[in-house]
């Protein structure tokens, strides 16, 4: 028996579509009849063949609440069965089947005035960068860190938007790691989470802060633990993890 709410599938039309890395496309969709979502909540997407088969995947939502469009952040898997359509056929006037918002576990609030304490790895990204969306827009902003984890840096997504949002200078700061290739004089790290790098980029714990992670399930288990290795009440980190069919970020 599903666990998930009975929310109506609806259709979204897309209205724009950004490519934000050589594998990686923004897909926003005008929703007419959307409730309003929190950040960090995925949706539902699906597609049916003409001959009846259908495939679902779960998204995470990469737009604010605030946005007058639902965005999609979506990596193209070859071996998916949605991904490469929504990437690489799907066309602005387009339509697709969505059903959310869902999730309420792994959302945050602006207003909540905990330090934040985001790290992603790869597409992980994505509910996270609602966040930041999010505080970008609240008169009072929490104290905010992401730590973000790319194979190379034509692999981190929003890169440029990242870039803008540390420029404002209201308390971001993001450390970036890139695990396979660094440029000539890149100045971040160059290595896969560890202790000593997540102790550097962490808050005190002290500070109480509110932890969300997201990523692979390896990268999320490993990075849970460092946190906890910390002394990080275990109370605090709100994960969210994907495989190639599993939740939001899915094939």
């Amino acid at each position: 028996m599903s666990l998930r709410p009975l929310i109506a599938w609806q259709f979204g039309e897309l209205v724009e579509l950004v490519h934000e890395t050589p594998r990686v496309s923004s897909l926003y969709f005008n929703i007419p009849m959307w409730p309003g979502h929190l950040a960090g909540q995925h949706v539902d997407v699906r597609l049916t063949a003409e001959d009846g088969y259908q495939a679902e995947r779960s998204y995470s939502i990469a737009s604010p609440p605030e946005a007058r469009w639902v965005a999609l952040t979506v990596e193209r898997l070859d071996d998916g069965e949605v991904s490469p359509y929504l990437v690489g056929e799907l066309k602005v006037g387009d339509k697709v089947e969505l059903r959310g918002p869902i999730g309420g576990h792994f959302v945050w609030r602006a207003g909540d005035d905990r330090p934040l304490l985001l790290v992603a790895g790869g597409s992980g990204v994505v509910p996270l960068m609602a966040m930041l969306r999010h505080r970008a827009t609240a008169p009072r902003k929490a104290p905010a860190r992401l730590l973000y984890s790319s194979r190379a840096l034509a692999d981190i997504i929003y890169r440029e938007e990242i870039d803008r949002l540390v420029a404002a200078n209201d308390g971001l700061f993001v450390s970036h790691t890139l695990t396979r290739e660094k440029p000539a004089g890149w100045s971040g790290y160059t290595r896969r989470i560890d202790a000593a790098m997540v102790k550097e980029v962490a808050w005190p714990k002290a500070q109480t802060p509110a932890v969300f992670v997201c990523g692979p399930t390896p990268f999320v288990e490993t990075a849970a633990d460092l946190l906890v290795g910390l002394e990080y009440d275990p109370l605090w980190i709100k994960t969210e993890r994907f495989g190639a069919t599993g939740g939001p970020g899915g094939g």
